[in-house]
């Protein structure tokens, strides 16, 4: 149960929500979670949505990488609304079974592949860094830019989880 109102109707909110309220829907087609929370703050709420709009729909990760590192990152935030939200898309994005095993406990071996983006995301989680042995790795595979993206991705997708657990929406 939510420790505080989501914000899930437009109806009745004041102008400075409404104009987020409808910047999220025409984003991303309705309300969602993150920024039914969100907007309690949403002079957050907005920067936060153009951020999470341009990681998701306008970045150079693979749809693959992107949403195995989302899902990966909702996972270590114990957010199950992440799970629930990305896990088809992850499906269609070609992220196997094995992986999607393997992140909910599962004892199945990842591809080098899913092992890198994982490493780098749970590695990034539980330092606050990554060693030079991953951050090289990942960089011969993606480059810096996708090293970057990947980076803001993690805070990102953390960030919503953390917001939506204080909320106890998640």
């Amino acid at each position: 149960m939510a420790r505080m109102p989501l914000y899930t109707e437009r109806d009745g909110l004041d102008p400075a929500r409404l104009g987020v309220f409808d910047a999220v829907v025409n984003s991303r087609g309705s309300m969602i979670r993150p920024y039914e929370v969100l907007l309690h703050a949403p002079g957050l709420a907005l920067p936060a949505a153009e951020l999470g709009g341009r990681i998701r729909y306008h970045g150079s990760l693979s749809d693959h990488d992107r949403e195995l590192a989302i899902l990966t990152a909702g996972t270590l935030a114990n957010c199950q609304f992440e799970w629930d939200s990305h896990v088809e898309i992850a499906r269609r994005s070609g992220v196997s079974e094995t992986a999607l095993g393997y992140l909910q406990g599962s004892a199945e071996q990842l591809t080098d592949a899913e092992k890198l983006i994982v490493g780098f995301v749970t590695e990034l989680v539980a330092e606050s860094t990554v060693s030079d042995e991953t951050f090289t790795a990942v960089q011969a595979a993606l480059g810096n830019e996708q090293v970057v993206e990947l980076a803001a991705l993690v805070g990102y997708y953390m960030m919503l989880g953390y917001v939506m657990n204080v909320a106890g929406a998640c």
